[in-house]
């Protein structure tokens, strides 16, 4: 292995090769073996201009790895970031469940966590519109769970057989291999109109939950309910919940678009600079907990992953908290490598009987034995506990480890010294021991027939602005799709969830006519009330921290009024970055230079959540010429961002073609006073009010 802080000492070769010198300080490259290398540039031949010979165990191995870093790309979240950190206990809840992290207030659990986007490859871009997973490994002291979830609290199907018709549907088509990343195609579109269970997915989907601004701002959720069994063996269900630190954030589609030119690893950009630079991103735990009593009397199917509970109806208690700090060594090893398997569970945890959550269960250990080689893939440090384990287990695919002694069956007689590991009843996992009987049948139950009414409550939840996302998104997707019978299909659904929407999205379509509302076992429920909880921006926290600021600077400006401002936001714990014509920065007024994080057209607004422009009068005549610069401006304003100008930059907006559109979104900068007034509009993230908006 190499060094990883070298000397900068080669010695030449011979034949003008280069070869790296132990004796200088180096480490001595080896092979997987151990040998130690002397030549590293060249192939052994016979003679140099000769044939290659097979007795070259260096380049056979070297090669052989190389035609195998590769292991297959999982067939759903692909593409996926993922950072260690910890959970710290807030609140025991020895009552609900016997689960040893939920014991001691104050407690600190190791946990690796993986976000990723669900359909696109490994090699695409990170904001597609798509639902995000939040899958999260605790490292407990009973063993490992894994808590894997989704950014959205639904999924699109109830039972897990129709799980390959969708994700056939939704990625590439086999005959031309494209869409990548994206749902606005016909097939998707055409199983989704067959499918009225996948409504209220939709509705979350199309909604800017689906292009959320950042990982560090986006809500997760364990999706089923679970079980928590506490010393007495009594069982209360459970629904967990991720909740963010800083608050929900999403972007509008526009900026999506062009963030994913301008940087497609925007996600993983954000939470790598995030985590190196101490900002720890961090959510909160909370759980909803109910009896079969309250299940019995609620309104849906608490089984039915299509379904949720809404917040108002059931307060959700905190119970810890989570906090990412440290980027892996190896993306490979841990992010890639890492096997998350909702049915890795400790004693306190069980399972319900969701149709969708039993198919998970078998689904995704067979889906870690494709990818991962065999049945060893928990011996990859990633996958391993942290607690102490024991089993009987042997051999197999790349087996790290194995029992030592004669002894490798239980049960058996042997002294404890050599016996092995016995069965605990009083630790060990138990099933929760519950009734089952019925007839063998293939039917869904009546309980899980209402495919509309959540849908419609998440819709009329929204404020008109997000419902007007939610028009244009529907809008979009289905004007990619080709077959007119989807589109009509897709808005007779729609007619069952609101009439509104449904007239919206087919005046958009310029529809003949309107489809007859699509046949429905259920009626709509009309009386479901509207719930804050599902909406961002009525649940939004007035503060710009973990948020960026980009200010655009020319030469000639006064370097204090870039300090003073750089100030403020830097102390409400807000990113700052300046963007000049080039990366090498600025000459201010003194002919001091100021540097540059960006140059204009590598670092558009788009990349930040609010711009400001500090110019001076000499610089505005070439930088209104520059495209990048008035693409800078008009993209902010497009887009709804608050825009800070000083006095020279209001002539600047002025040759861009914004002076007539100047609004409350745009603050003039100048004084302390004034720069506060900024940060105070920034912590509302966005001018709605703009009528010219994307």
């Amino acid at each position: 292995m190499m060094n990883k802080n070298p000397k900068n000492n080669f010695a030449q070769g011979n034949g003008g090769e280069i070869h790296q010198c132990a004796e200088d300080g180096y480490d001595t490259m080896t092979t997987q073996q151990g040998t130690p290398i002397s030549d590293d540039q060249n192939t052994l031949r016979a003679g140099a201009r000769g044939p290659a010979l097979m007795e070259d165990f260096h380049y056979r191995e070297k090669m052989f790895h190389f035609d195998h870093e590769r292991i297959p790309e999982r067939i759903v979240h692909a593409r996926g970031y993922g950072a260690h950190g910890y959970f710290e206990t807030t609140k025991a809840i020895p009552e609900l469940t016997k689960a040893d992290i939920f014991q001691r207030v104050g407690e600190k659990t190791p946990l690796f966590v993986r976000f990723s986007t669900v359909a696109g490859n490994k090699g695409s871009f990170d904001l597609a519109r798509d639902a995000r997973g939040f899958a999260v490994k605790f490292y407990t002291k009973q063993g490992n769970w894994d808590l894997v979830g989704n950014n959205i609290p639904v999924f699109f199907i109830q039972d897990a057989i129709k799980f390959p018709d969708l994700v056939h549907a939704v990625k590439q088509a086999p005959d031309r291999d494209f869409p990548q990343a994206q749902s606005a195609h016909d097939n998707f579109w055409d199983f989704i109109s067959l499918m009225p269970e996948t409504m209220h997915m939709i509705m979350w989907i199309m909604s800017d939950r689906g292009i959320p601004r950042s990982f560090r701002f986006m809500e997760g959720f364990g999706i089923h309910t679970f079980r928590f069994i506490n010393e007495k063996n009594e069982s209360h269900y459970v629904k967990f919940h991720w909740k963010p630190k800083l608050g929900m954030q999403s972007v509008v589609w526009n900026e999506a678009v062009k963030i994913n030119g301008d940087d497609p690893d925007f996600h993983r950009r954000d939470l790598w600079n995030s985590i190196q630079s101490g900002n720890y991103p961090e959510w909160e735990l909370g759980v909803q907990v109910f009896d079969q009593e309250w299940a019995d009397k609620f309104d849906f199917d608490v089984l039915d992953a299509t379904k949720l509970i809404p917040e108002e109806d059931l307060p959700i208690q905190i119970i810890g908290r989570m906090v990412l700090n440290k980027m892996p060594d190896n993306f490979f090893a841990e992010t890639e490598q890492v096997a998350f398997c909702t049915q890795h569970v400790v004693p306190g945890i069980d399972f319900t009987d969701d149709p969708l959550l039993q198919g998970r269960n078998f689904s995704y250990l067979d889906t870690q034995l494709k990818r991962l080689g065999g049945p060893n893939f928990t011996h990859i440090p990633v996958n391993a506990p942290k607690c102490p384990f024991h089993n009987f287990q042997q051999d197999g695919h790349m087996a790290q480890h194995n029992p030592k002694g004669r002894v490798n069956y239980e049960p058996n007689g042997w002294e404890k010294e050599i016996a092995g590991p016995r069965e605990s009843h009083k630790y060990g996992f138990t099933t929760f021991r519950q009734p089952v009987e019925g007839e063998k049948t293939r039917l869904r139950p009546e309980s899980f027939a209402d495919h509309y009414s959540q849908a419609r409550q998440f819709f009329i939840s929204q404020t008109k602005v997000e419902q007007q996302h939610i028009i244009a998104a529907l809008t979009f997707e289905l004007s990619k799709c080709e077959v007119v019978k989807i589109r009509e299909r897709v808005v007779a659904h729609l007619r069952n969830i609101d009439e509104n929407l449904a007239k919206a999205v087919a005046d958009n379509l310029r529809l003949d006519k309107m489809p007859e509302p699509f046949p429905s076992h259920v009626k709509t429920k009309q009386d479901l009330r509207v719930s804050d909880a599902l909406s961002i921006l009525k649940t939004r926290k007035e503060t710009f921290k973990g948020r960026k600021l980009g200010i655009f600077i020319t030469d000639g400006i006064e370097a204090s009024e870039l300090d003073n401002l750089e100030q403020i936001f830097k102390q409400e714990g807000a990113t700052v970055e300046r963007i000049a014509i080039q990366v090498g920065g600025i000459v201010d007024s003194k002919g001091n230079r100021i540097m540059a994080q960006h140059q204009i057209d590598g670092g558009q607004s788009p990349l930040f959540d609010a711009v400001a422009s500090l110019t001076s009068d000499k610089a505005i005549d070439a930088a209104s010429k520059n495209a990048a610069v008035r693409d800078f401006f008009t993209d902010a304003y497009a887009h709804y961002k608050y825009i800070g100008y000083n006095s020279s930059s209001k002539k600047l907006l002025e040759k861009i073609g914004l002076a007539d559109k100047m609004d409350e979104g745009f603050v003039n900068l100048g004084d302390k006073a004034s720069d506060e007034q900024f940060l105070k509009s920034c912590r509302n993230f966005r001018y709605w009010e703009r009528p010219d908006g994307a």
